[in-house]
């Protein structure tokens, strides 16, 4: 096997925003300060078969030949599909261990952009979207972060439907804390609300009847907190979240303004440009925004 100089894994990537991220990591990666001899990029789904059908697409992508960035046209780009799904735990795990018995010297770059937006809000939706959005993704960074090579990076995208200005002033300032303190703070507060959803309760005890926006509010507090501690590692590895924004996918029901590709600009950054060594941060439209 050709040694890979770089290697990225971006999760949820057969569609939507994933795929258009694994695009334009493909696009960018020959103009980014990272380019290094071969590009290997693990496009992961769920699914084998709807992973095998994105790999195609990319394969045959017209942009893609015309710019001659993948490998088959001559360029420096290959990339695979490899089974993820967040929700479960022996699934990151095997990918984690893949990657360490395929690649031991490491990864550059994880993209963290699997999630679900479910109708409706009850427990049960709550429940099943923490597992994904929250939970789920917490498990994949903890299993990606130590397999980052110094000066790599870990991008989680999150969402600006988690910004702090749904909450009570007593649970927007515990976020604030909880994303200074650590990860298991972050994840009581994520219980607190499961718990205050299963007993009815949640807008007297402060947070929105919205399963989806607390999870990502989640997501952008623990990213934080993992940035905190990775920079005590002093290896540079860059831990950022964003927001792609509002973008046109089944993920919106086709309502939002921005294409996939335009979604994609401000993850691919994160993990391919010049930042200017920052991490901990909440991005969107390819700045610092407030979370």
């Amino acid at each position: 096997m050709a040694v890979q100089s770089r290697v990225a894994a971006v999760t949820g990537a057969n569609k939507g925003i994933g795929l258009a991220i694994v695009r334009q990591l493909a696009l960018q990666y020959p103009s980014s300060p990272f380019k290094s001899g071969p590009f290997l990029i693990y496009l992961t789904a769920r699914s084998p078969e709807r992973g095998a059908e994105a790999v195609n697409t990319l394969n045959n992508d017209a942009q893609l030949k015309q710019a001659k960035v993948l490998a088959q046209d001559g360029g420096d780009t290959t990339v695979k599909y490899h089974a993820l799904d967040i929700s479960d735990h022996k699934s990151i795990h095997a990918f984690r261990d893949f990657l360490k018995e395929e690649h031991p010297d490491g990864i550059d770059f994880a993209i963290n952009n699997a999630g679900v937006a479910l109708d409706g809000f009850d427990s049960t939706v709550v429940k099943t979207t923490l597992a994904t959005n929250y939970y789920g993704t917490l498990e994949a960074s903890n299993a990606f972060l130590p397999l980052i090579r110094n000066g790599g990076r870990l991008v989680n995208v999150s969402s600006t439907a988690g910004r702090l200005n749904k909450y009570s002033d007593e649970i927007r300032n515990a976020f604030l804390s909880a994303s200074k303190t650590s990860i298991p703070a972050v994840t009581a507060l994520m219980q607190r609300f499961q718990t205050a959803v299963d007993e009815g309760r949640e807008q007297k005890a402060g947070f929105p009847s919205a399963a989806y926006a607390t999870s990502k509010a989640g997501e952008t507090a623990y990213t934080k907190a993992l940035a905190m501690e990775e920079t005590k590692r002093d290896r540079g590895v860059l831990v950022n979240a964003c927001c792609p924004g509002y973008v046109d996918t089944d993920m919106t029901k086709g309502r939002g303004r921005k294409t996939p590709d335009q979604g994609a600009m401000t993850p691919v950054m994160l993990a391919l440009h010049d930042i200017g060594g920052k991490t901990g941060e909440f991005w969107m439209s390819e700045q610092i925004t407030e979370w």
